[in-house]
């Protein structure tokens, strides 16, 4: 099973597009699933480790129903970023969840799209320090990526480009 994260600061296309990404290739996609336990930007650090081990259970679940590939709209990076953003600080646990789940490529999703307001989104002004927040993340732990920028249709060819390469070298080994 080849696992691929969409991952980016907020209001970048993700959702949406691991929504369409996994209708192409028939499979599962795995939400960001702090949207469901959270309705505002005011949480607690038992809401942070709740949505860490939430997400992490919902991968481990869906990736067995998934058709050769699962798209997955955020990881626990993101979840240490925004608890360190929101909270001051990130609990330990996040960070072994992280280790549990492995992903075959990173796709970081660029700021070249306008910000959309949807209630929880709330760093319009902070676009740019939020996007190296996430890229520094991935350099510091070593992870290569691909950048998708663009309009919807060039952000859309770069990933497939990437996913269909991705399951043709699996075929091969």
């Amino acid at each position: 099973m080849i696992k691929v994260c969409f991952y980016g600061a907020e209001s970048t296309g993700k959702s949406t597009m691991a929504r369409h990404v996994a209708e192409a290739y028939s499979t599962r996609f795995v939400p960001e699933v702090a949207r469901e336990f959270v309705s505002s930007n005011d949480f607690s650090v038992d809401d942070i480790i709740k949505i860490g081990h939430a997400q992490t259970t919902r991968i481990a679940n869906l990736e067995t129903l998934a058709n050769r590939i699962l798209i997955c709209d955020t990881d626990l990076i993101t979840t240490q970023i925004y608890s360190k953003h929101y909270l001051g600080i990130v609990p330990e646990v996040l960070y072994e969840l992280e280790s549990q789940v492995h992903y075959d490529r990173y796709f970081l999703f660029d700021i070249d799209v306008p910000w959309v307001a949807d209630g929880l989104r709330d760093l319009q002004n902070q676009r740019e320090e939020m996007h190296s927040v996430f890229k520094n993340e991935l350099e510091a732990r070593g992870i290569d990526f691909i950048l998708v920028r663009g309009d919807w249709e060039e952000r859309y060819q770069i990933i497939v480009s990437e996913i269909d390469r991705l399951l043709h070298e699996s075929k091969e080994f």
